[in-house]
């Protein structure tokens, strides 16, 4: 089931992008502003895209609350596969075959990389120091990244806060998964009185503002595969650091399982470059 969620995660991901997407770009020709806010909410597509992502976040906590990070994460790429046939079935736009063998390679290097790698072990509940070193690294990483990203020309711009983003929705997955531990060992209420669910506010509301700087700033072409490709990589750092998740000790497995994980990236930077630009139809 952990499989199976986060694939939902993934359809969901792919739905509220695609929905929002499309009720945007019918609105009025001219309406911005408060104008567009007020279409926008009145919009039933608008609104099932907000349905879609609460649906995402969901899906996702289940997953993590029993799976492992490092399956969890590099599973949320086929958000680009199912967006890919959304564009192609609800938006009749036309896709190059180049995207498509892309989008198959991204599937059979995800899988071979999963059974390969064979993920496993763990601890539900990572010591204070640990949380304060990896805490610390990432967001300083974040932060520098960011800054650096102030300056330069755009697609420099676009490629360091791409890559700051994605290091920071590693860091909420984190956080996910630990307030789910929270949830379930001192409930609802309990919940409240502990420190993951507010590093969890925190963080994902950081990370947002960080991601929409990044879609301003530069070229999709050029955040996009970053925005895709860091996070599961830092995710399965993350998951050996924070976590003690390990691999296999196989020595051909873990050849194969590195050389999927970069054959991953590549099909991923091939399909986001080769998808049409925009969704309009």
């Amino acid at each position: 089931m952990i499989i199976v969620w986060a694939l939902l995660a993934a359809l969901c991901n792919a739905i509220n992008v695609i929905t929002q997407h499309a009720a945007s770009i019918s609105g009025p020709k001219r309406s911005t502003g408060w104008h567009l806010v007020g279409y926008l909410l009145h919009n039933p597509l608008w609104l099932a895209g907000w349905i879609a992502l609460a649906g995402a976040f969901i899906f996702q906590a289940l997953a993590l609350s029993s799976g492992q990070l490092s399956v969890v994460q590099p599973l949320l790429v086929t958000e680009l596969v199912f967006a890919l046939v959304l564009r192609r079935v609800w938006l009749r736009q036309s896709i190059r075959a180049i995207t498509w063998w892309a989008a198959a390679g991204t599937c059979l290097t995800l899988a071979v990389f999963l059974a390969t790698a064979e993920p496993q072990g763990g601890r539900p509940v990572p010591d204070s120091h640990a949380w304060i070193t990896v805490s610390a690294a990432t967001l300083g990483a974040a932060a520098v990244l960011a800054l650096l990203g102030m300056r330069g020309p755009a697609a420099r711009r676009a490629a360091l806060l791409a890559t700051a983003t994605a290091i920071m929705w590693a860091l909420v997955a984190t956080f996910i998964k630990t307030t789910t531990e929270t949830l379930s060992q001192y409930g609802v209420a309990g919940m409240f009185t502990h420190w993951p669910l507010y590093a969890l506010a925190a963080s994902g509301l950081a990370a947002e503002l960080l991601q929409q700087a990044t879609l301003h700033v530069g070229p999709l072409s050029v955040s996009q595969p970053l925005l895709v490709i860091v996070d599961p990589l830092m995710s399965i750092g993350l998951s050996v650091w924070i976590f003690g998740e390990y691999f296999t000790e196989n020595a051909l497995h873990l050849t194969v399982a590195a050389l999927a994980l970069v054959a991953l990236c590549a099909a991923v930077a091939v399909l986001t470059r080769t998808a049409p630009p925009t969704m309009s139809s």
